[in-house]
C-alpha cells in the first residue's frame, strides 16, 4: 500500500467554500490570502463596509439615551455624563478591546466569531469545558443573525424618520418608504453588489465629513462641552444619579454597536487598514458628532426630537437626509453580506444544512444565498410593521449586541491565556475591565426585555436550537453508520476478486475517513459490479480559512485498482470537486469526468427511542435534512454522472 500527497496549481482549483453531509472536518496548516491595494486604499473601503453599522449610531442614540425606554433630565451633569460614557466605551470596547487586542486573533486573517471559534477549538479540544466554549461560540453567531435582522430595519428607520422632522406631515409615508427600500435593496442582492460596493467607500467618506463639520460647528456655539471627554462626568453622574444613571447604560450602548464587526470583516481588508480608518476617520467624526448633539441640547433642549438631524442648517437638512440614507442602506448592505460569509462558515463548520450558494462575482467573497436572503427580508420586514420606529427597535438592538461582546470576552480569555500564553499580571485586568463594562451594558439592556428586548432573545435560541440540532443530529448519524462498518483496507483486499469489473471510474463520496460508504455496499450488493478504479473520496473541511494547493489532496492506493483520496478545504472556500480532482493524479492517471460517476449515499432519517436527542429534535433534524441543498449542486458534481442509493438510518 502506497500513500502520496498531490499538489495542485491554482489554475486548477477554483476559490471554495460549502461542504456537507459528505464533507467531515479537519485541522492542518493553510496560508492567508494577501489584501491587494494600497493601504489608503484599503482603508477608504474599509470604510464604506466595516463602519456602516457603528457609523450610523449617531442617528438614535443620543435622542434614545435622554427620550428613549429610561429617559434622563436634559440637565449637564446627565449630558456630559452621557458622552464620557459613550467616548469611553468607543476608547474601552472599540480601540482597546477590539482593534487593538481581538484583531490580533485572526485565523490565518479571518475574523469573527465562527473563525475565531474554529481557531480557539485547536487549542482546547478534549478538554473537559471545550464543548461550553463551543456552545458560547455558537450562540454567538446566533445572536448575530438576530443583529442581521434588526440592523436594517433601525438604521434605514433612523434615516427616513428624518422625513418628519423636517416635514411633520409625511410622517405616515416614513414606514411605507422604509419598506419600499429594503424590498429594493433585498432584490438586488442576487444581481451581487461588486459595482455597488466601488461607491461605498467614498460615499461613507463623504458621510463621515459631513457629521464631523457639524458637529464641529455646533462645539464651536458652545465649546465648554469638549470638556465631557474626561471620564469623571460619568463617575459623577453614576454617584449623584446611580439608578437612572445604570438603566441609561443599554441606550448608551448604541454608540458601540458594530464592533464586533470591525473583527468580522478583518479578512476583506486586514488589521492596518481598518486602523488606519477607525483611528484617522471613523472614530474623531463620531466623538465630533456626539458633542455637537450634547452641544445643541445644552443650547436648545427642544432639538431632542432628532439631535442628529437637527444639527444641519435649514438649507442642507434635505441633502443630509439623502446623506444619511445612503449611509444606512450601506451599512445594512454590510450586514447583509455579512449574514451570507457567517452562514457559509457555518455550513463548512457543520453547525448549518447545506444551501445553495451562488457567486455573484470572480471574488470569492461575492456570494448570494437565496435561503438567507428572503428569510432577512421577511424577518426585517415584520419588524419595521410591528416596532413603526427606531426608537422602539433600539430596545431590541442593545441585547443582541452586548450578548455577542459578552461572549466574545470568554473566548479572548481563552486566547490570552492558553493561546498566546500572555502574562497573567496584564490580562486579568484586562478581562475584568472588558467583563464588568460589557456586563453592566447587558444588565441595563435585560431590563429592556418587556419593551423588545426579547425579540433577539427568541431569535437567538431559535436559531441557537437549529444550529445545535443540526450538528449533534449528524455527529450522531455518522456514529451509527460507523458502527458495524467494514474498514475500507480488507473491504478492498476481500472484494478485489469478488465481482465484475466495469470499465471507468467509480467515485463513492464518504462523510468519515473511516469504513466502507454505504452507497459502495449498496452498489455491489445490487448491481454486483465493481469499476476498474473505485474511489472513496472524502472531503474533509479544515479549522482554517484557506488550505495551501501544495496540501489539497492527498491520495492513498490500497491495491486492485482501489483508492482513498482526502480533499481538503478551509472554511471560506468552495468545495468544487470536480475543478479540484482534475488535477490529482490517481495510480498514473488523471480523472476524466466523461468517464466517471459519482455514487452519492442518501439517507432518511427515522425518529427512534434510541439515547441521543430528543424526539421533537430528531424530528426537527430530519426536517432539516430533507430540505438540504442537493449534494450535487453543492459539490458542482456533473448532473449526468451522478448516481444516489439511499438507506434508512435511526438516531
Amino acid at each position: 500500500m502506497s500513500e502520496a500527497v498531490e499538489g495542485n496549481g491554482a489554475a486548477c482549483v477554483e476559490a471554495s467554500k460549502g461542504a456537507g453531509d459528505h464533507a467531515v472536518h479537519d485541522s492542518g496548516h493553510s496560508g492567508g490570502h494577501a489584501h491587494h491595494g494600497s493601504l489608503t486604499a484599503l482603508a477608504v473601503g474599509a470604510i464604506g463596509v466595516v463602519f456602516g453599522d457603528i457609523g450610523t449610531s449617531p442617528l438614535y442614540a443620543m435622542r434614545d439615551t435622554f427620550a428613549g425606554h429610561h429617559p434622563l433630565p436634559l440637565d449637564e451633569l446627565h449630558i456630559f455624563g452621557i458622552i464620557s460614557l459613550m467616548f469611553w466605551s468607543m476608547m474601552l470596547i472599540v480601540t482597546v478591546k477590539y482593534v487593538t487586542i481581538i484583531m490580533r486573533a485572526d485565523n490565518r486573517g479571518e475574523g469573527g466569531s465562527l473563525a475565531l471559534l474554529a481557531l480557539v477549538n485547536q487549542h482546547i479540544s478534549g478538554k473537559r469545558w471545550s464543548a461550553g466554549i463551543v456552545l458560547l461560540g455558537v450562540f454567538a453567531t446566533s445572536l448575530f443573525y438576530g443583529d442581521s435582522m434588526i440592523t436594517p430595519a433601525v438604521s434605514v428607520l433612523g434615516a427616513i424618520e428624518g422625513l418628519a422632522v423636517f416635514e411633520p406631515q409625511l410622517e405616515r409615508a416614513v414606514v411605507p418608504m422604509v419598506v419600499a427600500i429594503l424590498v429594493g435593496l433585498f432584490f438586488i442582492q442576487k444581481r451581487g453588489t461588486a459595482k455597488v460596493a466601488a461607491f461605498f467607500g467614498p460615499i461613507m467618506l463623504l458621510y463621515f465629513g459631513v457629521i464631523a463639520v457639524l458637529g464641529g460647528i455646533s462645539i464651536a456655539q458652545y465649546p465648554q462641552v469638549i470638556g465631557a471627554l474626561s471620564p469623571h462626568h460619568a463617575v459623577s453622574m453614576f454617584l449623584a444619579d446611580p439608578f437612572r444613571g445604570f438603566l441609561a447604560m443599554g441606550a448608551a450602548v448604541l454608540a458601540v454597536t458594530g464592533a464586533e464587526a470591525l473583527y468580522a470583516d478583518m479578512g476583506h481588508f486586514g488589521r492596518p487598514p481598518i486602523r488606519l480608518s477607525w483611528l484617522a476617520v471613523v472614530l474623531p467624526a463620531l466623538v465630533l458628532n456626539y458633542l455637537g448633539q450634547a452641544s445643541l441640547l445644552l443650547r436648545n433642549p427642544a432639538a431632542l426630537e432628532s439631535p442628529f438631524y437637527l444639527l444641519a442648517p435649514e438649507w442642507f437638512q434635505w441633502p443630509m437626509l439623502v446623506i444619511a440614507a445612503a449611509a444606512a442602506v450601506i451599512a445594512s448592505q454590510a450586514v447583509i453580506t455579512g449574514a451570507f460569509s457567517v452562514t457559509q462558515q457555518a455550513i463548512q463548520l457543520g453547525f448549518i444544512p447545506r444551501m445553495s450558494i451562488k457567486y455573484t462575482s470572480l471574488n470569492a467573497g461575492q456570494i448570494y444565498i437565496p435561503v438567507i436572503n428572503w428569510a432577512l427580508m421577511i424577518a426585517v420586514i415584520l419588524l419595521v410593521l410591528v416596532f413603526q420606529r427606531s426608537s422602539n427597535l433600539t430596545a431590541a438592538y442593545g441585547i443582541a449586541v452586548t450578548g455577542a461582546m459578552m461572549i466574545d470576552n470568554f473566548l479572548l480569555a481563552v486566547m490570552l491565556f492558553i493561546v498566546w500564553r500572555w502574562n497573567k499580571w496584564l490580562s486579568v485586568p484586562l478581562l475584568v475591565a472588558f467583563t464588568a463594562l460589557d456586563l453592566g451594558y447587558l444588565s441595563a439592556n435585560l431590563t429592556k426585555i418587556p419593551d423588545g428586548g426579547w425579540v433577539p432573545l427568541v431569535m437567538g435560541l431559535s436559531i441557537f436550537t437549529l444550529l445545535t440540532t443540526w450538528s449533534k443530529g449528524r455527529a450522531l448519524m455518522r456514529q451509527n453508520m460507523a458502527e458495524g462498518s467494514i474498514p475500507f483496507e480488507l473491504f478492498a483486499k476481500s472484494a478485489h476478486s469478488s465481482a465484475t469489473r466495469v470499465p471507468g471510474t467509480a467515485i463513492f463520496m464518504a462523510s468519515t475517513f473511516e469504513g466502507v460508504p454505504s452507497a459502495l455496499l449498496h452498489n455491489i450488493k445490487h448491481n454486483k459490479v465493481l469499476h476498474e478504479r473505485v474511489i472513496v473520496l472524502t472531503v474533509a473541511i479544515q479549522d482554517v480559512p484557506h488550505v495551501d494547493e501544495a496540501e489539497r489532496a492527498t491520495v492513498r492506493d490500497y491495491g486492485g485498482g482501489f483508492y482513498q483520496v482526502v480533499l481538503r478545504f478551509g472554511f471560506l472556500e468552495e468545495t468544487d470537486v470536480p475543478a479540484t480532482l482534475k488535477c490529482v493524479m490517481v495510480g498514473d492517471q488523471s480523472f476524466d469526468m466523461m468517464k466517471t460517476s459519482f455514487f452519492l449515499s442518501r439517507q432518511t432519517l427515522i425518529a427512534s427511542s434510541k439515547p441521543g436527542m430528543a424526539i421533537w429534535r430528531e424530528k426537527l433534524f430530519a426536517w432539516m435534512m430533507r430540505n438540504a441543498a442537493s449534494a450535487m449542486e453543492f459539490f458542482r458534481l456533473p448532473v449526468n454522472r451522478v448516481v444516489e442509493l439511499g438507506s434508512q438510518v435511526e438516531i
